[in-house]
């Protein structure tokens, strides 16, 4: 499994989003809407990975959408709220996770519509909890084409630069109130370890009402941003 993306709520349009990393250097992007689940996003790629900014866009419908995301996305409001993890055999983590007995979504089909009219489909994949205070477990991804189709999709439409695959996110640093029962309940979903391939999970104590991840580290991420209440460490580039 690898880090696919950060799942981060915003109470604003996504272009905001898109604005900031601009002023940052960095390239992202508007996504798209999805037109069930009432949401719409902008996006930001590393090499392997990529941010997610999500927001309500249509209150009506995310609503009355029955999905774990939106549920979540309602419930907190702004701020990290999950990673998705990405996997090439979703039936079989699903399997996996029910013999070791988490209640799961069971595979759910899922899509956007991007700016440009285009279609994206993926299978997802989440483990049943309620919106809490609690730390939400990782849900998972099957993208419907391979990395490199998806990454040349998106050079086409402009989503990704060359600067974006120079960049990759070195870890991720979770807020719990007790890290080791997090830790061990995480290696379980995981299947062990907490290195993935493209990105290392910590836990640490948090001073926080909720559980969530805080802090988004990226490869040499030494300049701290705070934004909507996430904060991340990003590499410096240039004078910036």
């Amino acid at each position: 499994m690898f880090l696919d993306h950060i799942v981060h709520f915003i109470d604003r349009k996504p272009q905001i989003a898109v604005e900031e990393w601009k002023r940052q250097g960095m390239h992202a992007a508007i996504g798209g809407q999805h037109l069930n689940w009432g949401t719409h996003n902008a996006l930001f790629y590393t090499k392997d990975s990529y941010i997610e900014w999500l927001a309500v866009e249509k209150p009506e419908i995310a609503e009355a959408a029955d999905h774990p995301l939106t549920k979540l996305l309602l419930h907190d409001k702004t701020g990290f709220g999950t990673i998705c993890l990405r996997t090439e055999s979703i039936e079989e983590l699903d399997n996996r996770l029910k013999s070791e007995g988490f209640e799961t979504s069971g595979v759910l089909d899922a899509e956007r519509r991007t700016d440009t009219g285009e279609l994206i489909q993926w299978k997802m994949l989440f483990i049943q909890e309620e919106a809490a205070s609690q730390l939400p477990a990782p849900f998972f991804i099957e993208w419907q084409e391979s990395d490199e189709q998806r990454y040349e999709g998106l050079r086409k439409r402009g989503a990704i630069v060359s600067a974006n695959e120079e960049l990759a996110i070195e870890r991720l640093v979770f807020g719990v109130n007790d890290p080791e029962a997090a830790e061990g309940k995480w290696r379980k979903v995981l299947g062990g370890s907490l290195e993935l391939p493209n990105c290392r999970l910590e836990f640490k104590s948090t001073e926080g009402v909720k559980e969530r991840l805080e802090e988004v580290h990226f490869m040499n991420g030494h300049k701290r941003l705070s934004f909507e209440d996430g904060v991340y460490y990003l590499p410096k580039l240039g004078n910036i």
